[in-house]
């Protein structure tokens, strides 16, 4: 049974994983390039270290920065990025598959723009990450936002807006689904994720009846907090809610961590009860089961 209703997804077996697969482990679906204003690395970079990393599937995900505080803002050019994202998907193909895709800031002040630019350009994408970068307020999640909060005046309106995301149906995954213990100082260290897990259930539900995914982002395995965003914890709640659609990322700025930390994201996957990974097309999910991907380790 299909348990995402709303969202078209189809099951690969073993053995039916798409052609210029065959060494690969995993699909690397968060990674930024040169269209991205905190990235310097170009898209063929990043390819050769995907290939060399294993990684068969990489989906170059941009920031679509909406907030005119960002730095971002006014940067990405989406012609420009999807005419360059096809010119290296032909250069690289029978090598790597080059998926389009893009990082969409989401929050209360920019509901109008971000539809605007959905309705635009949405099926012009493979896969679109929604993530909350910005608080209600208008302020950028950083260490210095914490200063005179507490952890829950953090973390309850954050959710708050990523559950206002999910049920928008404009993006296939979340990214980062528990991003302020990235940016949490010192003082903030002693984040656990159960004093969040009433509030995390609701967001699982939505997601379950919306077809949406959320990431598995690695980057916090190389950086603080030293964890992947989420952790384990909260994937098993999630696949204990009934939930199974996962897609897995690196958040890659640089060439040398694409890949990076994928494999050990299989393994935690497995542990928590979450039987497969997504990859997209055109916006529509296929789950590749994790022993399928196993397999092709060896």
């Amino acid at each position: 049974m299909n348990a995402y209703p709303d969202c078209d997804v189809a099951i690969v077996h073993a053995g039916a994983v798409g052609e210029g697969q065959g060494q690969g482990v995993v699909f690397d679906y968060h990674v930024h390039s040169t269209y991205s204003v905190d990235c310097v690395v170009r898209m063929e970079e990043s390819c050769r270290a995907a290939i060399a990393a294993g990684v068969t599937e990489i989906a170059f995900t941009d920031h679509v920065d909406h907030v005119p505080i960002d730095p971002g803002f006014g940067y990405y050019r989406p012609e420009e990025y999807l005419g360059e994202l096809d010119r290296v998907r032909e250069q690289f193909a029978g090598e790597l598959t080059v998926l389009r895709g893009a990082e969409i800031d989401y929050n209360q002040g920019t509901v109008e723009v971000v539809e605007r630019f959905v309705g635009e350009y949405g099926r012009e994408y493979d896969f679109v990450i929604g993530s909350v970068h910005y608080m209600p307020d208008g302020a950028m999640i950083f260490p210095d936002y914490f200063s005179d909060r507490t952890e829950d005046d953090v973390f309850l309106p954050y959710l708050d807006q990523v559950q206002m995301a999910v049920e928008t149906g404009w993006f296939d995954t979340i990214g980062h689904l528990d991003l302020p213990k990235r940016y949490a100082p010192k003082t903030h260290r002693d984040y656990d994720p159960a004093r969040y897990r009433e509030r995390l259930l609701p967001i699982f539900d939505v997601m379950i009846a919306r077809g949406v995914a959320f990431e598995i982002n690695t980057s916090g395995l190389r950086q603080s907090p030293k964890t992947s965003m989420p952790g384990p914890a909260i994937v098993r709640w999630y696949a204990d809610r009934g939930g199974a659609l996962i897609t897995t990322g690196t958040d890659s700025h640089a060439a040398q961590t694409v890949g990076a930390g994928l494999a050990k994201t299989l393994d935690m996957l497995d542990l928590c009860g979450i039987e497969a990974v997504a990859s997209f097309r055109n916006r529509t999910a296929t789950q590749t089961p994790i022993s399928t991907l196993r397999a092709r380790e060896s």
